[in-house]
């Protein structure tokens, strides 16, 4: 990587981490707002890979969409509140885009991949990002009292920590170690010693933050075992959510999502493992509370 490119990257983590950290102790519309803006212009890249290969969805309906997914989550707090605003918005996406199609393109203008592609781009981005809300507020919706901010940015902390350090690993392990491709037709650059190196971060990573944060985050603390499973299956989700992105960049014949952040590429490049770590981390962590 050249020292420029290096720069921006590092510039752009000085800013946007302390940034995100700050929204995320703050929480409500700060947090809600912050996400809503990333999951729009996550969207706006998708759609962007979309009409590479001649899909055209409908743009404004499913940014709108995505940011509705983020901002329905901070009015509820919880899942369970906010799952009818939810599910009547995904009902008049999904509506509303096959009347678009239908007033607005023939049979010969791909409706159903316009329809397709909006919906599930919102989804993808708006719909899977929610979930972090679901996690500032998941102390309060278990306990059912008013709990410290710090309790709700330890649980959202969870999955970016073990995300980026599993991510971090699998990057210098691959570059220094690897020789076998992980899989070469979908992301040329990953290794299985680059994915063992992710794994086993992952599975570290959770078991120590787990003893050291969570065990002070009543009720989420955990057995060693279960964490360090909670870690791996954590880590793995975050690689998948890679690989997907990296699947569909290679399908629109692009390297980067978009030019967003400087010395990362698109948002999407950046958020591709979160989207599925992040939900995947609210399940195990309601799962954890449950089995107590």
């Amino acid at each position: 990587m050249a020292a420029g490119e290096l720069t921006k990257r590092v510039a752009v983590a000085a800013v946007g981490i302390p940034l995100s950290l700050l929204a995320v102790y703050l929480g409500g519309w700060f947090l809600g707002a912050l996400l809503a803006v990333v999951a729009g212009i996550s969207v706006a890249e998708l759609f962007g890979l979309a009409r590479l290969r001649g899909v055209r969805p409908f743009t404004q309906l499913g940014i709108g969409a995505a940011a509705f997914y983020i901002l329905a989550a901070t009015v509820g707090r919880n899942l369970q509140a906010a799952t009818p605003w939810l599910w009547s918005g995904t009902v008049a996406v999904l509506l509303v885009s096959a009347w678009l199609a239908l007033g607005r393109r023939g049979g010969g203008e791909a409706p159903l991949s316009s329809l397709a592609i909006t919906l599930g781009g919102a989804l993808y981005t708006g719909g899977t990002l929610s979930f972090a809300v679901f996690l500032r507020y998941l102390p309060e919706a278990q306990m059912g009292v008013r709990v410290s901010a710090w309790h709700g940015t330890a649980l959202v902390v969870y999955p970016l920590a073990i995300t980026w350090l599993a991510d971090t690993a699998a990057f210098f392990v691959g570059r220094r170690w690897g020789r076998r491709k992980l899989a070469p037709q979908v992301s040329p650059g990953k290794t299985w010693e680059g994915t063992v190196a992710a794994a086993l971060t992952a599975t570290v990573a959770s078991a120590l933050y787990a003893a050291l944060v969570l065990s002070r985050v009543p009720p989420f603390s955990a057995p060693l075992a279960v964490a360090a499973g909670s870690g791996l299956v954590i880590g793995v989700a975050a690689m998948l959510g890679d690989l997907t992105e990296s699947l569909l960049k290679r399908e629109a014949g692009v390297k980067d999502s978009g030019h967003v952040l400087p010395g990362h590429g698109g948002m999407l490049d950046r958020l591709d493992a979160l989207f599925m770590s992040v939900p995947v981390a609210y399940a195990l962590l309601v799962g954890w509370t449950v089995l107590r």
